[in-house]
């Protein structure tokens, strides 16, 4: 019968000298932060996500499309000060609290400072969160509100009812930044059962989880007319079985008829979304048909379940490729590279002026800034740290602590997994995407080995 293993929970010292190597590192990222602000002249925004958040934030209510309004009540917050410059600021500066918390989590839970500092040294170097952070995005903030969750369920090692209410509330906060983040709510929950947590701090995480997502569904319904958190579930799941739906044997009723998939033949699930030539952009306004959507697709998956099941796995395992791939071909391949050029914004679109106006009027087209530019253009995360390789390395070693009975990486290797599955499953695969689940990885895989570490036998080697 397999031990379980739990870590004694242990203060981190208090005197500096332990925290040298990395305070060291946390140095060096904030330097590589400042050199990124120099190399552009403004916070990189993208048509037209960037944009539909700040709308939001300007007119305070609820997109009918794909974002809640999380990160638009951020940037809210912000709208006073006037400036995208400020807002990507702030968010290296999160960037870097992420590395903190992952650090301070680890020498809590006994680990020595080394590998406390490694499991950070992801998010402090790689050039995929150092340019999410520089973005008007919504990941950076799903990120931190994450790790700051994960590190107050498992900051003791047994979970109080006042922590489960914080990292309740920090779960919420997450979902209504990006509804993927949603049902980890019911995965802590699952958590504090299984660690035989008391009722009452079941109940404290469920009311704090559950109860803004409620309260934001009903301001959603006041402007849109529908309890939600958002009005694209159904459309983003149509799209991902339009790779294999086959109305021969779906059979749908005549009113979904129209949403078969045409003889468009399009690289990748989320391209149906945008392109006019698929079957329901042919119908006029994709999300006024969002509930149809859903059905279609609820009947494509029910009819179809192993064709859809092997679409979500063959998307699902570009994440741990050796080199990155173009999904959908169309995008740059990342490089891990930082590009150096000048970027426009559709200018034409009444959208930009309404956000200049409102927002703020230095609001442009990004240009990077020599010579600051070109040293940033000099700077790679090494290619053998970087990417699928890794990743799944990470997962693994997760995956082998579990497999010996270490509960404390329980929660944080199966919110990866999550974090890594579900935007598959419920629309596409997308490099930006897998993101959010490397921290919880990092953490995940350095409690497990460590755990697997007090575990040996006494005299014998730690792998």
């Amino acid at each position: 019968m397999t031990t379980l293993i739990a870590a004694p929970v242990q203060a981190a010292p208090v005197a500096t000298r332990g925290h040298r190597l990395f305070l060291t590192v946390l140095a060096l990222g904030t330097a590589l932060r400042v050199l990124v602000m120099l190399a552009y002249d403004t916070a990189q925004l993208y048509w037209y996500d960037s944009f539909t958040y700040l709308d939001t934030a300007v007119r305070m209510r609820p997109s009918g499309a794909f974002h809640p309004a999380g990160y638009s009540w951020f940037l809210w917050l912000l709208r006073p000060f006037r400036s995208v410059e400020l807002v990507a600021g702030l968010q290296h500066a999160m960037g870097l609290g992420v590395a903190v918390m992952i650090y301070l989590l680890l020498r809590r839970r006994g680990l020595p400072a080394w590998t406390a500092t490694l499991a950070a040294v992801p998010v402090v170097f790689d050039t995929g969160f150092l340019r999410l952070e520089h973005a008007v995005l919504s990941d950076l903030q799903v990120i931190f509100l994450l790790v700051a969750a994960m590190s107050v369920l498992l900051w003791h090692e047994r979970v109080r009812a006042r922590a489960a209410a914080a990292a309740g509330l920090l779960l919420a906060l997450a979902g209504l930044t990006r509804t993927a983040a949603v049902p980890l709510i019911g995965l802590a929950l699952l958590y504090l059962v299984v660690r035989r947590a008391s009722w009452r701090t079941a109940a404290a995480m469920a009311v704090t989880g559950l109860l803004p997502l409620a309260l934001y569904a009903g301001w959603y319904a006041q402007h849109h007319g529908r309890f939600a958190l958002s009005g694209s579930d159904g459309v983003a799941l149509w799209a991902r079985t339009m790779t294999f739906a086959d109305c021969a044997r779906i059979r749908p009723p005549a009113d979904l008829a129209p949403l078969c998939p045409n003889d468009l033949r399009l690289d990748a699930a989320s391209e149906y979304v945008w392109d006019p030539r698929a079957s329901l952009n042919r119908l006029g306004d994709r999300f006024a048909r969002n509930d149809a959507a859903r059905r279609f697709a609820v009947a494509a998956i029910t009819a179809q379940p192993l064709d859809y099941l092997r679409a979500v796995a063959e998307d699902t395992s570009l994440a741990f490729a050796w080199t990155p791939i173009a999904h959908p071909k169309r995008v740059a391949v990342p490089d891990g590279a930082f590009p150096v050029g000048r970027w426009r914004l559709p200018e034409e679109n009444p959208l930009i002026g309404r956000v200049r106006a409102a927002y703020d009027p230095d609001i442009r087209g990004q240009r990077t800034v020599e010579p600051f530019a070109g040293l940033l253009a000099r700077y790679r995360w090494p290619w053998l740290l970087h990417g699928g390789p890794l990743f799944a390395l990470l997962l693994v070693a997760g995956a082998a602590g579990l497999a010996r009975g270490c509960r404390a990486a329980l929660l944080p290797w199966a919110a990866a997994v999550f974090l890594l599955v579900a935007p598959v499953a419920a629309l596409d695969f997308d490099h930006r995407y897998v993101l959010p689940a490397i921290p919880l990885a990092c953490v995940a895989a350095a409690l497990a080995l460590h755990g697997l570490r007090r575990a040996l036998p006494r005299g014998a080697k730690s792998p």
